[in-house]
């Protein structure tokens, strides 16, 4: 019977009556651009058109057990597909394991995350990882079961329904790329399963690799250099772009990508509802390139919205491509075929840290110019900090647009964060022995604007001023922006990474503290830098929600601020977001009257800014 079967019929005949109308209205606009994008993958393997009937047959099996609050919840989005870009969303990153050490303890945490107008809560890996290292939890063995030392799938159904029912949606990442060496594929491919050994890019000898590793970088140079591990129980080499023991995943293979689309769906049917998608740039491999960023990459994304769209419309995928701002577009695709809806903004991001390290934002500027427009229903995504490093090089386009030599200013931009020449943050390098190189920067924010530095009342106030600047950029400049566990109570380093062997020479483990309970009882006293962080920020995130101009769809406009120190934008016509970049005070020439909305003062005429100061101005009519 299924053989006489479309694929799309083979989908409804799994539904209940029930589900059939609206499953049809979406396979009437998604089904044929998912078959088109998966033919130009796979159309050429002889059992293409059954097993595209299978794979359609499976997400109508997902579909069917999707449970109904999360099935009217796509129902609502599918109504207001731009849910996501209003003003009111704001995102929080933590470690499980740092934020209430179980899932369980997560969720006594959700009052605070309300407290703080918290809508979006990203959870880093907090799926079963592989026994040993595991890269934080992104070598995962099994992603139908949570680590069992923070809980279980119903810890986790528990969870997500608490968090809806604060209004709060959770991310969760998944791993694209690669799967840990003792997941159940990895350990058939080692028995001698050929099935699953298929899964992988596996070659008997270095003379492949060899060819591709002429034009490959390496992503951990110092800790796991080179691109290929040697595999003793496959007598081959196997593609280990991350870690020896992170196995890349070959999706030239059909059945990876069936059985990670249906990986997805079985998470988003716990509640997930926010994807973010781990090194999507990685996800096809082609001799003579870099192997990163290839079209076919951006088909397999495309291919996997669609099938989002179709059995989990509620659920928001997230690009992790930290690629320079003019390779970020293609990870949003267009109207006609749509990939991610979220994508990092990282030049963004390092592009606000080296404006304090030049006292001048003109690199910073030069990202916002050339920050490019998004098709409809698509969000940038802000940050200041997160698990991961700075990594410059992505400025290097916007540093060489002035002339500069873009290799030594980033240097010069990375040397600062490690502390070079007395300058004021307590940061690391990252990953390059090379001292000259724009070398990534780890470190917690507060510790990097100069908190862990200060000895006095005057240098904490900078610090925090600075620390205040770069979370105003990220509230203001049109985005979803996701704040990172700890910033909100300016938390410092964590230089315990150091005593555990297995951390050591990772220096990311130093912006991945506890969260600091001390500091959290504190955050309503304004006398303590926990407090007047917190209150800062919290009026801030309160101001944001009540300007329809600070949504992220919202206009944007770059401004000359007369001063090459000070950052100008304009979010439509009538609020003005100003920005001190220097260590010094600056003046500002007002044209009409404006109203601070931090204090509530008309401003008129030149104005003042001290050193990192920040104003948000609102028209005020004569």
């Amino acid at each position: 019977m299924t053989n006489t079967l479309t694929p799309s019929e083979r989908m409804l005949a799994v539904l209940p009556d029930a589900l059939r109308a609206d499953a049809s209205r979406r396979l009437a606009t998604r089904a044929e651009p998912l078959r088109a994008l998966l033919a130009g993958l796979y159309g050429e393997h002889a059992d293409f058109q059954p097993w595209l009937g299978e794979l359609m047959e499976t997400l109508g099996t997902l579909l069917a057990a999707r449970p109904g609050e999360l099935r009217q919840l796509d129902a609502q989005r599918e109504a207001q597909p731009d849910w996501f870009l209003n003003q009111r969303m704001l995102g929080y990153c933590a470690y499980v394991q740092n934020f209430g050490a179980t899932l369980n303890g997560v969720a006594s945490h959700i009052p605070h995350l309300q407290e703080l107008g918290v809508s979006y809560l990203h959870l880093l890996p907090f799926l079963k990882p592989r026994e040993g290292e595991s890269d934080g939890g992104f070598a995962v063995a099994d992603f139908d079961q949570v680590d069992p030392a923070l809980g279980n799938n119903a810890d986790l159904e528990a969870l997500t329904g608490r968090l809806r029912g604060a209004g709060i949606s959770l991310c969760s990442d998944f791993i694209l790329n690669h799967v840990a060496d003792d997941h159940v594929w990895a350990r058939a491919a080692r028995a001698g399963d050929a099935e699953a050994r298929a899964m992988f890019h596996v070659f008997p000898d270095r003379a492949m690799p060899d060819r591709y590793e002429s034009t490959l970088g390496q992503v951990f140079p110092q800790v796991a250099p080179g691109n290929f591990t040697h595999i003793a129980a496959l007598d081959a080499w196997v593609w280990t772009t991350f870690y020896p023991y992170q196995w890349d995943l070959n999706y030239a293979n059909p059945a990876v990508f069936a059985a990670m689309a249906a990986t997805l769906l079985r998470l988003a049917n716990r509640g997930i509802e926010v994807f973010r998608l781990d090194s999507t740039a990685f996800l096809w491999k082609r001799e003579g390139t870099n192997c990163m960023n290839q079209p076919e990459a951006h088909a397999l994304l495309q291919a996997l919205r669609a099938v989002v769209d179709i059995a989990a419309p509620g659920v928001l995928l997230k690009a992790e491509a930290i690629v320079p701002t003019r390779e970020l577009p293609a990870y949003f695709g267009s109207a006609d075929a749509p990939e991610c809806h979220i994508a990092y903004h990282s030049s963004l991001m390092a592009a606000g840290w080296a404006a304090l390290a030049e006292d001048n934002p003109s690199l910073l500027r030069e990202v916002i110019a050339t920050t490019p427009a998004l098709p409809p229903s698509a969000s940038w995504l802000s940050y200041v900090r997160c698990h991961d490093d700075i990594g410059w090089n992505v400025l290097r386009a916007e540093a060489a647009a002035d002339g500069s030599d873009a290799k030594a200013r980033l240097a010069r931009i990375a040397q600062f964060f490690s502390g070079a020449n007395d300058s004021y943050a307590s940061g690391a390098a990252f990953q390059s022995s090379d001292p000259n190189a724009a070398h990534g920067s780890n470190g917690m924010a507060a510790s990097l604007a100069g908190l862990e530095k200060a000895t006095g009342p005057q240098q904490r106030a900078a610090a925090l001023r600075r620390l205040q600047l770069l979370h105003g950029l990220a509230l203001s400049f049109g985005a979803l922006p996701v704040l990172y566990m700890g910033d909100e109570l300016a938390q410092q380093n964590d230089y315990s990474y150091t005593r555990r062997p297995q951390h050591a020479m990772d220096s990311r483990w130093l912006q991945r503290p506890p969260f600091e309970t001390g500091r959290w009882r504190e955050r309503l006293d304004r006398s303590r830098t926990s407090g007047a962080m917190f209150a800062q920020l919290c009026r801030l995130v309160q101001l944001r929600r009540h300007h329809d101009a600070l949504a992220a769809a919202a206009p944007r406009t770059l401004l000359d601020g007369g001063d090459p120190a000070i950052l100008a934008l304009a979010r439509g016509p009538d609020l003005l977001v100003l920005m001190n970049f220097s260590g010094q005070p600056r003046r500002f020439a007002l044209s009409g009257r404006w109203t601070d909305c931090l204090s509530d003062r008309i401003l008129v005429g030149d104005i003042p800014l001290e050193p990192w100061a920040m104003l948000w101005l609102e028209r005020t009519e004569d």
